[in-house]
């Protein structure tokens, strides 16, 4: 048998490479294969952190006589979903519309023309709870494959005629001021008073979300948002979902009250929340500010590669267990710390007897900030030291374009709001990375590995997210070539991705990417932005930065972008987080704040220090030498009376430049 994935880029398929099972990595050649031998394809797919895959994986794929099943009727296929994100997109539509539901690991029965038939997520090894064993699934398809072949095809050619039906665009839709407060008053409706967030279990952290509602209170004064906003974030800062001895969030916490997490940590998540928990920072909240240093200090020392990327994830289960490395009971507490000051860490972090998790273990907790600092601070080192020689969780150690984007747009904004150079030096060696090993013949790659590029093609959220990081490294270090290749990513975009009959809406994938069943193109923002919203937000930015020429261009992409969200942003504005942020941006200004002054010039770095405190979400600002002819933002700005100087334009007006930081705080507070 063929090792197919030996070679693969992605650890998830590699994890599988050595299976009974005679996987193939997407190709041509496997339908190929498929049809010649006249078999349906088994499509599996999942990622390397997810524990269900793990489960499935361990239970059936590496069963020998399930895998002779496998092999002896199916051409199977292993996709990585972070990889293929629009191959994973067309096939959990699929899934969802036949089963009402989704999830990793997704199983799923196609003809050899790639149309599914049979779709569904985890199955077990025995029938359970109204579900067949994979045992029987496999017997089932089988039948039905061999006796009933034409009628399975014609099926499954129906599925794809629906689907196809039930995705049409967007309408045109405004998302104005009353789109934005009365989401406001929605997510109110939704908000779960008791425990923070919104909805109930399982609870996964609302970033996008939360950061519309801190630029919503920034710009209009509204209370409320700024309360969901600050419950949210303390509630999940103090649960089990957030790593209370490294930092670091998990995927999400399968209880309404974020007390036990699912425990795999993702870098997109920690990007996002990291750029929350500084936006929080930057408004006067301690709490913001501890978290999202402890969030960056996360992402650099466990999640950053040593090309200088940032790898996917760290996995759920360490040695096939959920959780091992970081559950604790009071014994274990007591061994690492002593009586004394165990007791204290068990009433502390709420490890009881009983435990919160499972086996008597629980997760660590802080519901209250502790007294005694010095005290705080030697537990949690210690505590720290001793989970550092448990066995660790896998790392997923590909990176992945859009969420190293994701992240380096988080680590420039938190460095100017908590004066971190070095977070900046760290984001612009992903953007380096991303630019030298991403960027093949203009066109982006989705993924590396210990610096080998990946062979699939970047999707619109490649595109939209990696711009954005680059427009925040210019704005951090006023280097035009952050904003001359940012450009050059949306100029691609807009003529790949784009659809020209109607005007706004985006494909997930090019023009010229592979063909599958369907082009996907979702607009809705779940666990990341959307592709169209992030492409939306770049554009917008762009828009703020670059020369006049491509400015209007820019301009008038996103907001026709932004003119398809509004019924989806009244609708659902939970899965419209993104596009909120976008719209509360652009209500906003666009609001520019160029200063200008000699490099080691003292007022200089002060004025631009303001302008990072008191700018708004949103808003952009950068510093640089006096008009300095390839940053647009600073071209034709010269000193004022010799001194450094502020320039603000709200909304295409700009205001008289000043130099003092109180004027500068005045224009921008107005």
């Amino acid at each position: 048998m063929a090792n197919r994935l030996a070679n693969a880029t992605s650890p998830y398929l590699l994890q599988h490479a050595d299976n009974p099972v005679d996987w193939w990595p997407w190709s041509p050649e496997a339908f190929a294969e498929a049809r010649r031998r006249d078999v349906p394809v088994l499509l599996s797919v999942g990622y390397a952190a997810c524990h269900w895959c793990h489960v499935m994986a361990h239970e059936s794929f590496e069963d020998p006589e399930i895998a002779r099943v496998m092999n002896d009727h199916f051409v199977n296929i292993k996709v990585d979903r972070e990889e293929r994100p629009d191959i994973d997109a067309v096939y959990m539509e699929a899934t969802q519309a036949m089963t009402g539901q989704g999830g990793w690991p997704m199983t799923c029965f196609l003809t050899p023309e790639g149309e599914p038939f049979h779709c569904g997520t985890y199955y077990p090894t025995a029938p359970m709870g109204g579900m067949p064993s994979f045992g029987q699934l496999l017997h089932a398809v089988t039948q039905a494959w061999e006796g009933r072949g034409e009628e399975v095809r014609k099926a499954a050619a129906r599925v794809v005629e629906q689907l196809a039906g039930q995705r049409a665009p967007l309408p045109e839709s405004i998302l104005d001021e009353e789109v934005l407060a009365g989401s406001v008053s929605r997510l109110q409706a939704e908000f779960d008073a008791a425990h923070g967030g919104f909805g109930g279990a399982p609870k996964f952290p609302p970033s996008m979300v939360l950061e519309f509602l801190l630029r919503h209170h920034e710009r209009v004064g509204e209370n409320a948002a700024l309360e969901l906003a600050e419950a949210t974030c303390a509630a999940m800062a103090r649960g089990g979902i957030y790593d209370q001895l490294a930092g670091g969030f998990a995927r999400y916490s399968v209880d309404a009250a974020w007390v036990v997490p699912h425990f795999e940590k993702m870098l997109y998540d920690n990007a996002l929340l990291l750029r929350v928990y500084a936006h929080l920072a930057r408004i006067g909240s301690p709490l913001g500010e501890r978290v999202a240093r402890e969030t960056a200090e996360f992402l650099l020392h466990d999640l950053r590669t040593p090309e200088g990327g940032f790898a996917a994830s760290l996995d759920a289960d360490t040695e096939g267990v959920e959780g091992l490395t970081y559950v604790w009971t009071p014994d274990q507490l007591r061994e690492v710390l002593g009586p004394v000051d165990g007791d204290w860490a068990a009433e502390l972090f709420e490890v009881t007897e009983p435990g919160t998790f499972e086996n008597g273990a629980s997760t660590l907790q802080l519901k209250r900030d502790p007294d005694d600092h010095a005290r705080w601070r030697r537990v949690r080192d210690s505590l720290r030291e001793a989970r550092d020689r448990r066995p660790q969780p896998g790392k997923d150690d590909k990176v992945v374009t859009a969420w190293n984007g994701m992240a380096i747009t988080a680590l420039a904004e938190a460095a100017a709001v908590l004066d971190e150079p070095s977070w900046v030096e760290a984001a612009a060696q992903a953007a380096d990375l991303l630019l030298e090993r991403h960027l093949v013949d203009g066109r982006v790659r989705r993924t590396s590995r210990d610096g080998v590029t990946g062979t699939a093609a970047g999707v619109l959220e490649d595109y939209g997210c990696f711009a954005d990081g680059l427009l925040a490294l210019h704005q951090a270090t006023a280097e035009p070539r952050w904003l001359e290749a940012a450009c050059e990513l949306l100029d691609t975009a807009l003529q790949q991705f784009a659809d020209a009959d109607h005007p706004g809406m985006f494909h997930d994938t090019a023009a010229d990417a592979e063909s599958l069943v369907r082009r996907p193109s979702d607009p809705t923002d779940n666990a990341s932005p959307s592709g169209a919203s992030a492409i939306a937000s770049a554009l917008l930015a762009a828009a703020a930065l670059a020369g006049p020429d491509a400015a209007g261009r820019y301009r008038a992409a996103a907001e026709q972008a932004l003119g398809r969200a509004g019924l989806l942003a009244q609708r659902a504005p939970r899965f419209a987080g993104h596009w909120l942020s976008v719209a509360e941006a652009r209500a906003h200004g666009p609001l520019q704040v160029a200063v200008v002054g000699e490099a080691d010039d003292a007022d200089r770095a002060a004025l631009i220090a303001a302008a990072r405190r008191h700018a708004p979400g949103g808003a952009v600002a950068l510093a640089g030498e006096p008009e300095a002819t390839r940053v647009p933002l600073l071209a034709e700005r010269p000193l004022v009376g010799g001194a450094a100087a502020a320039y603000v334009c709200r909304g295409y007006v700009c205001d008289r430049p000043v130099t003092t930081t109180e004027d500068l705080v005045e224009s921008l507070t107005r």
